[in-house]
């Protein structure tokens, strides 16, 4: 049985997609559709300064693989090809609103303000990840596969309970974490409590090495009616309408309607992580069929045929990217390597016996090399 509707054979997915079953405003050619029940109210402006989010975005993702091949970062996850998803789904967002990541989300932290320094310490070895979260309303990455979706569902609730108005939850995580069993419960308590949190799926089509189709049989966002909340399916490559789905679902969630699911249909262009090689499990024309659906390229031709893209903006842009660029590199490489006692310190508020013992073991071995 096929993972999509219509589909005979489950490898031929990306090729058979029905585009009456998402969401979509800016096809892939770069024309604007209408939807009969999404908008994008946008002007040209605005949607400039999506792209440039888009482009910087990617260019963060570029310099990171690049400080990783060069032993700069221990490991380093891509997000080629979601960069619509992320910077769509951060332009929904207000004020009051709470971001839970997996750890992909680079284009989100980017748009909430999270210092590039902060993302790189996790990667780097430097840190743990340990930006105070209350200040970017953006929460710590996750690498424990699905389980930001608890965090997110319980903040949910705890707004409920502290009465607050105008606020919602948005938690981030990807095709495969839709079968680990926390994002699961995160599911039965959202909708058991009603709580204010919109679960955004990219759907990037591969858990590391693992299709889509070997994990279910129906599409993602069916599945959200059997937890008894709504979910829709948006063309996670067009930014217009990643935007207007994700605006309309955290609109219901603020109002107490509850929370709901959006598949943002996607696609990995690159590796899992930098220990990946996709290789192995993907066709070379599956990659190239992709590439002809680029989320940046599709904005740049729209905004090219109705006259408000012009080459001065793209230079301009391309002088951001190139002084962007430097900065991550001179963020990463200023790093400072913190001393390894310290981290006996930073697992509970209050040092205990036993971690103190363990402290003055390692600080007596490591003495012993001086």
């Amino acid at each position: 049985m096929s993972a999509l509707v219509g589909v005979s054979d489950p490898t031929d997915r990306w090729r058979s997609l029905d585009p009456s079953d998402m969401v979509q405003l800016l096809t892939p050619e770069g024309e604007r559709v209408e939807h009969p029940d999404f908008s994008w109210q946008g002007d040209a402006a605005t949607l400039r300064g999506l792209l440039r989010d888009m482009v910087l975005a990617r260019r963060f993702d570029a310099e990171g693989t690049a400080l990783q091949r060069h032993g700069e970062l221990g490991l380093w996850p891509p997000l080629l090809g979601q960069e619509a998803a992320q910077a769509g789904a951060a332009a929904a967002l207000r004020p009051n609103d709470f971001v839970f990541p997996s750890y992909r989300e680079h284009g989100v932290a980017l748009a909430m303000g999270v210092p590039v320094s902060e993302m790189l310490k996790l990667w780097r070895g430097t840190g743990q990840g340990d930006w105070n979260p209350q200040t970017f309303r953006f929460n710590l990455y996750t690498l424990v596969i699905g389980s930001q979706t608890l965090h997110a569902t319980g903040y949910a609730m705890g707004l409920q309970l502290d009465g607050a108005e105008g606020a919602a939850v948005l938690a981030f995580h990807g095709d495969g974490a839709s079968s680990q069993g926390d994002v699961n419960e995160a599911y039965v308590f959202a909708a058991s409590y009603h709580a204010p949190v919109v679960f955004f799926c990219q759907n990037n089509q591969w858990a590391i090495s693992e299709p889509t189709h070997r994990q279910t049989r129906i599409p993602l966002y069916q599945r959200a009616r059997g937890f008894g909340f709504p979910g829709i399916r948006v063309d996670g490559n067009d930014v217009l309408a990643v935007q207007a789905v994700t605006e309309w679902a955290m609109a219901r969630a603020r109002r107490g309607e509850g929370p709901a699911f959006i598949e943002a249909f996607t696609y990995r262009m690159g590796a899992h992580t930098t220990s990946d090689d996709p290789t192995k499990y993907r066709l070379a024309d599956e990659d190239e069929h992709w590439r002809g659906r680029d989320p940046i390229e599709r904005v740049k031709t729209y905004l090219a045929s109705i006259d408000e893209l012009d080459q001065a903006w793209l230079d301009d842009l391309d002088a951001q990217c190139e002084d962007f660029g430097a900065d991550v590199r001179r963020a990463c490489h200023g790093l400072e390597v913190p001393d390894l006692a310290t981290a006996f310190d930073r697992v509970h508020a209050e040092q205990t016996h036993e971690l103190r013992a363990q402290k003055e073991q390692y600080v007596s071995w490591a003495e012993s090399f001086a």
